[in-house]
């Protein structure tokens, strides 16, 4: 068991956490959640003994081990991929290497016999003779192949070192286990494996992760970071968040009462407090408002941006042709032949493992790119817009947030855009900010308030949910389901593409896979199984 007592922490005078108990204990999965900077990391990092807070302190039951996911991928350049997963358990490691040198001597002596003797049962103690086959199972889980296993971590690309130092943290069946975004990185199939893991897992394990699917498959209780403390709710993602806006309106709704109440009391004092006969109903409702008190809401550190596209007009029956688009970039072809019609209310989600070829389409819809052979056409009555994956040359520029704006038509001056930015959450001075400094999610934000500019009927997305917290993704995912026109995109967030999708547009090596369904559907189907393994001889399984 781990819990902290009294935890308080500030950066001047921005307080990041005020008087904070709580307790994990074991078999629960916390699932650890707040706004951008609202410190999760951090207190992870508290709860791993890796930061001290101001003061309070973190009391971890004897003799329990912690372990947490490591963050620097350069930390094991020179240890090889088997020995960096072992590293995960230190004095198993310890014991393992001390014992590898011993028996390596030349001269190995009595005393190296009764050391290698307590060697032996420290290290089956520690279930030291199964430890490279949980690493290889491990590794297997998290999609390692075995040729990598002894390479050492320098020579591994960054989305398989993310993955080794995964099944790091995992390793040695922790008392404790810290995971900070573990499904970064990660593929549908080691999701999915990840989660089944968590779920089995018998010890404590504490989560941060903007996967709204994932803290829903893993978690029995969400820690909520706000207001400078934490509160614990029984449940998964989901509970937390229809429980957390009950609570909301409910104190919202008791406030309302209480000041209905208090302006009918002030009313009658008014009409009657000069009046004799009704002077003695006027002192005792005096009273009565003396005792009435509005409960002060706390400021939330949770903002949700404004997310509402409206189109102009509805779309025609022509919306998008794609007739026969081809298209190689450096001699590798993307797609070859391919042909789609996109129909009304179509919310379409282009997934696998390509993202150079999903991407190239999205250009060559924008206008950016030229196909090869072929061609798409937009229908007569509609109005495109486009949100790249790449956004910088949006930004290189000396404008602040205002000026940039305002060279989006109908932006129309200082008092408009400052309106229109006040909703994606640049408010006050945050409006005057220069675009060179702004954060990834900010940069996002901006770009989808051009978009909502445009008035468009059919959207085009790439990866929409990069950079942005629960709380903004929450809020554009709610704003696309709302949109009732064509939506085409990309997203690695499972809940985005499963809430959002009527339609699934897979590429694979030898071809694509189109399907009028839901993302769930498609994963179970045994048809487009048969078909994806048909069209991807060497790798079967979905990636986003």
């Amino acid at each position: 068991m781990i819990s902290a007592h009294n935890i308080a922490l500030a950066y001047g005078k921005r307080v990041i956490f005020k008087d904070v108990n709580i307790k994990f204990t074991p078999g629960n999965c916390y699932g650890l959640i707040g706004a951008n900077g609202a410190g999760k990391s951090t207190f992870l990092k508290i709860l791993a003994g890796q930061s001290e807070a101001d003061k309070g302190e973190v009391i971890v039951s004897p003799g329990e081990r912690i372990a947490m996911l490591r963050q620097d991928q350069f930390a094991f350049d020179e240890e090889t991929v088997f020995h960096t997963v072992i590293m995960g358990h230190k004095r198993l490691f310890e014991v393992m290497r001390e014992r590898e040198d011993l028996y390596a001597k030349g001269d190995f002596s009595e005393e190296d016999g009764i050391r290698s003797g307590e060697l032996e049962a420290e290290f089956a103690e520690m279930n030291g003779y199964e430890a490279e086959a949980e690493a290889a199972v491990l590794l297997d889980g998290l999609g390692i192949p075995e040729e990598l296993r002894h390479k050492r971590m320098k020579e591994l690309e960054p989305g398989d070192k993310v993955r080794v130092l995964l099944a790091q943290a995992l390793f040695g069946n922790p008392d404790i286990l810290l995971l900070d975004e573990p499904t970064n990185h990660l593929d549908l199939k080691s999701i999915a494996w990840l989660e089944d893991f968590l779920f089995r897992f018998p010890n404590t394990v504490i989560v941060v992760s903007h996967d709204r699917h994932f803290l829903n498959q893993v978690c029995t209780h969400v820690a909520d970071i706000d207001f400078g403390k934490i509160t614990v709710y029984v449940g998964n993602y989901d509970f937390w968040y229809q429980a957390s806006q009950l609570t909301l309106k409910q104190k919202q709704d008791e406030n309302r009462k209480v000041t209905d109440k208090a302006n009918e009391l002030k009313e009658f004092i008014q009409r009657f407090s000069s009046n004799a006969s009704k002077a003695k109903q006027a002192t005792s409702r005096k009273k009565l408002l003396e005792k009435l008190t509005v409960e002060e809401l706390p400021v939330s550190s949770r903002k949700y941006p404004f997310v509402v596209f409206k189109p102009e007009r509805p779309c025609g029956d022509i919306i998008l042709e794609i007739k026969g688009l081809y298209k190689k970039i450096d001699g590798v072809e993307l797609f070859g032949g391919l042909d789609l019609f996109v129909n009304k209310g179509d919310k379409i989600a282009f997934v696998g493992a390509n993202a150079l070829a999903k991407t190239t389409l999205f250009q060559i819809l924008a206008g950016e790119l030229e196909p090869d052979a072929g061609s798409c056409r937009w229908g007569v009555t509609i109005t495109p817009a486009y949100f790249p994956k790449e956004n910088s040359r949006y930004f290189d520029n000396d404008l602040n947030l205002i000026e940039w704006l305002c060279q989006f038509p109908p932006c129309d001056g200082e008092t408009f855009a400052r309106g229109f930015l006040g909703r994606m959450l640049f408010s006050g001075d945050e409006a005057t900010k220069k675009t060179r400094v702004l954060s990834g999610g900010e940069r996002v934000r901006c770009m989808l308030a051009r978009m909502m500019l445009k008035g468009a009927n059919a959207l085009v997305f790439d990866e929409p949910t990069n950079h942005l917290d629960l709380e903004s993704i929450t809020a554009l995912n709610n704003g696309l389901i709302a949109f009732s026109e064509a939506i085409l995109f990309t997203s690695h967030d499972h809940q985005f593409i499963e809430t959002l999708a009527n339609r699934i547009v897979e590429f694979l090596p030898e071809g694509y896979i189109d399907r009028a369904m839901s993302f769930e559907e498609y994963l179970e189907s045994p048809e487009v199984a048969r078909e994806r393994e048909r069209l991807s001889p060497d790798h079967a399984d979905l990636k986003l």
